[in-house]
């Protein structure tokens, strides 16, 4: 299942649509956040897609929850805009946030710099700003829950990330 990651578009609706095209295998359309007319525009265009959409501190007028989750592949995935969680000041609050849900990936927005780290828990992703730089990110999360994920345009800050598919975890039920 492949997601794009984008956030922080600002007005741009036009980059993501055009991002979407660029990237037409993608099946969802994580948004992050600050932009919400523009991810309800791109909508139109794409009705094929699944779009998991939160709000951020610049969208006032807007009815998106500040946070949704969805499970795929055995991966549980949480998207959020990160303000709340105050990610301009680290990625702690973030990362313990994620870890108190069981949340194997955590994708934000907020600080406008990609940013890409596993901490061997939880996977947390800043795709950048798709309107102020044209970056976004891109996951690949296959059937065994194995995952790789890459922020766009590359550079050596940021490398991908590949995780194995999760072990199955038995519980006393399950014996």
């Amino acid at each position: 299942m492949k997601i794009l990651v984008i956030s922080d578009s600002h007005g741009s609706y036009d980059k993501i649509i055009s991002t979407i095209r660029k990237n037409s295998k993608a099946e969802i359309i994580a948004f992050c956040g600050d932009g919400h007319s523009d991810i309800e525009e791109a909508k139109k265009y794409f009705p094929d897609k699944m779009f998991l959409a939160v709000r951020g501190n610049c969208d006032w007028c807007c009815d998106f929850p500040y946070l949704t989750d969805i499970n795929l592949c055995g991966r549980k995935m949480i998207v959020t805009h990160g303000h709340l969680q105050r990610v301009k000041e680290g990625y702690s609050i973030l990362r313990d946030f994620a870890k108190g849900i069981n949340a194997d990936i955590a994708l934000f927005g907020h600080t406008h710099s990609p940013y890409l780290d596993y901490d061997g828990r939880v996977l947390i992703m800043n795709p950048g700003s798709l309107g102020y730089n044209n970056e976004y990110g891109i996951l690949d999360i296959a059937e065994d829950g194995s995952l790789k994920a890459a922020l766009y345009p590359k550079n050596k800050y940021n490398p991908p990330i590949c995780l194995k598919a999760k072990e199955s975890v038995i519980t006393k039920k399950d014996v």
